[in-house]
């Protein structure tokens, strides 16, 4: 049975693709790295042991596979890097990736050559083969390590930006090792170098125009095919950019991403989400296939040696590369520790060693098997130690956020513009999430931070920080995404309270479901939030304060079952001595003497004031009349998020 599924091709491949998504999802509900999964995957049906995957059975398709999606990885990582943080931390960054590849290169060879024995030609490959990082892994680790934004972005743009070069610098030390050695052929590499990445650069800028240009004119590209056409083109251009300069297209595509990921587009929102997806699955794929393609034999002879060559990697020369990259960078010394230590490798360091074993097996020069099962072992051993124990250092350095404080919205609508006035007045900070440029340049003109982007998008909520928050809160128009908004924060960013709001008649999502994912529904029940924000947006509403007169005012959660009417007032928050601001949901029990904000329809204040009294509150005062509301909001001008859609510095 093993025989025949991996002598099939095309089912190897399927099998591959389903076994890495089975190992990601896995690993996510463990909360551990996706790679340490999948690499024990990959040699639980490889060869080795069950025998169902044959990455031999492929052939050439192997290569032109991992080409592919190698392209797609670095593309999306470039889309995720945001030029105003990069700015931030440029000179480290610059230097990361310059300096830090010649140190790594060299104290990498060293280890091979003094620790192993190799000679020096194979012990230089290993140098250049683990320059790289990789965003596969360094990123989903900070989404789950939690450490302030100078040091994500840092190891995040490394990460994608060290893939390209540390690519290019390996194939081009390949060739050179694959010629007879002589001062004429390293002048030939460094030429040739140079001009792999003046191709890939120039040919990047250009893809990144044509997919700018189709991106943002909309009747180019017919509805829909915008995505596919994007990955279309960037598959070609990677291609292309190859047929012109061997391995150029790694700098085309990582540069072409940076270019499209900071143009300002509700489709490069939608783009985004699509590239993150594909990422995943070929992530998975490729992991599968290439640790099947590894023997564990040839790891196991690679001994005690082998392993001390990587503990000498993590231990000596990440460490001199940090802090000689890092010098005059205005980081500590705990922050240069945490970064001396994360520096685990990924899907690039795994493809190009692969390559790297064909192309020596086939010149008849030894030591490619063991070159590759090297870089394997650096890939898991940094991967399982760095990934497992990053939290832990992370803690022990103090280099934690502080303390959650504030609230993220999902919505920067009318009705979430009132939400936020009022948690203002209660002295919390508020960072909308919008993709309406009229709803951001409202906000902003009332003095809001506000991030342009999808809720949904990873980078969009890396860049929100959500982990800074306290609470979260879905009220955009679309009941799914306030729900996954509000999930993903919950379980995947730590926030300790989230909210949706549930749109009357609408029933997409049940209350049941929000209290399943330990979420609240904001205003205490579903409402009717079109009737709202037209009456908000008509300043037919007046913002008042009202003072608990009972022992023990009636919960929001029953209000419903004394009144009638629930187009006269919104509970929007309470105040209380004892456990201060808080947002409305159906937890919430008022007390005598808790303050409530609530908004009334201005038509309807006579009827809002007898149910309000009926459930036990008294003595109104008007906060904000109709008037006022309307000159502090603004009419619709297309905003410039550019900065203030940005973190401070930590």
């Amino acid at each position: 049975m093993a025989e025949h599924v991996a002598a099939d091709p095309a089912l190897t491949i399927g099998l591959a693709l389903i076994l890495g998504m089975v190992a990601q999802t896995v690993a996510r509900h463990l909360r551990i790295p996706g790679i340490v999964l999948l690499l024990a995957t990959g040699v639980l049906v490889g060869p080795d042991v069950l025998g169902y995957v044959e990455p031999q059975s492929l052939g050439s398709a192997l290569q032109l596979l991992v080409g592919f999606a190698v392209a797609i990885i670095l593309f999306e990582g470039g889309v995720s890097l945001n030029v105003a943080e990069l700015r931030r931390q440029a000179s480290s960054i610059r230097r990361l990736v310059t300096l830090g590849a010649v140190v790594t290169t060299v104290g990498g060879a060293l280890s091979a050559r003094w620790i192993l024995g190799w000679a020096w030609p194979l012990a230089i490959l290993f140098g250049t083969l683990v320059i790289v990082t990789g965003p596969t892994v360094i990123n989903p680790l900070m989404r789950r390590i939690r450490v302030n934004r100078n040091l994500s972005t840092i190891l995040e743009a490394e990460g994608v930006f060290i893939d390209a070069v540390g690519a290019i610098v390996a194939m081009v030390a390949l060739e050179i090792a694959l010629q007879p050695p002589s001062a004429q052929g390293f002048a030939l590499g460094a030429q040739d170098l140079l001009t792999r990445f003046a191709y890939g650069g120039g040919l990047g800028i250009v893809c990144g125009l044509v997919v700018v240009l189709v991106l943002k004119i909309d009747w180019l590209v017919p509805t829909g095919l915008e995505n596919v056409t994007t990955l279309a083109t960037v598959l070609f251009f990677f291609q292309f950019s190859n047929h012109l300069s061997h391995e150029s297209g790694i700098v085309c595509v990582t540069v072409a991403g940076v270019a499209v990921g900071n143009l300002r587009s509700e489709a490069v929102t939608e783009l985004k989400h699509f590239k993150e997806q594909l990422t995943v699955l070929f992530i998975g794929m490729l992991f599968v296939l290439l640790a099947a393609d590894v023997r564990m034999v040839e790891v196991q002879n690679l001994g005690l040696a082998g392993l001390l060559t990587v503990l000498a990697l993590v231990f000596l020369v990440r460490p001199v590369n940090i802090f000689a990259s890092t010098v005059g960078s205005g980081l500590n010394l705990r922050e240069k520790t945490f970064l001396s230590w994360m520096a685990p490798r990924g899907i690039v360091a795994a493809a190009v060693s692969s390559l790297f074993a064909l192309r020596l097996e086939a010149n008849d020069i030894d030591g490619g098997k063991e070159l590759r099962a090297l870089v394997f072992l650096v890939i898991a051993v940094t991967v399982v130690l760095q990934g497992m124990t990053g939290g832990l250092l992370a803690r022990l350095l103090r280099l934690k956020p502080p303390k959650p404080e504030g609230y993220t919205i999902l919505g920067a609508n009318d009705i979430g513009l009132a939400l936020a006035e009022s948690a203002r007045r209660g002295g919390k900070e508020v960072l909308f999430i919008d993709t309406n440029t009229d709803h951001c340049k409202a906000a902003q003109d009332l003095g809001f931070r506000v991030l342009w982007g999808s809720a949904l998008d990873d980078s969009v909520l890396r860049r929100a920080q959500l982990t800074r928050r306290e609470g979260c809160v879905g009220l955009s128009p679309n009941e799914n995404v306030n729900f996954s908004f509000a999930r993903r924060a919950a379980r995947e960013m730590g926030v300790s309270r989230v909210w949706v709001a549930l749109l009357r008649d609408r029933r997409k999502v049940s209350a049941e479901m929000v209290r399943k994912m330990g979420g609240h529904l904001l205003f205490a029940e579903s409402r009717n939030l079109d009737f709202w924000a037209l009456k908000m947006g008509r300043d037919d509403v007046v913002i008042e304060r009202w003072i608990g007169a009972m022992p023990e005012a009636t919960q929001f959660a029953d209000a419903s079952a004394i009144t009638s009417d629930r187009r006269t007032y919104l509970p929007l928050s309470l105040t209380s001595s004892k456990s201060g601001f808080r947002l409305i949901d159906e937890s919430v029990k008022p007390v005598q003497g808790d303050t409530l904000e609530v908004a009334i329809v201005t038509s309807s204040r006579a009827q809002a004031a007898e149910e309000l009294r009926l459930l036990g509150w008294d003595h109104p005062e008007v906060i904000l009349e109709p008037d006022s509301a309307s000159s502090a909001r603004p009419g619709p001008v297309e905003p410039d998020t550019g900065r203030r859609d940005s973190e401070e510095s930590d």
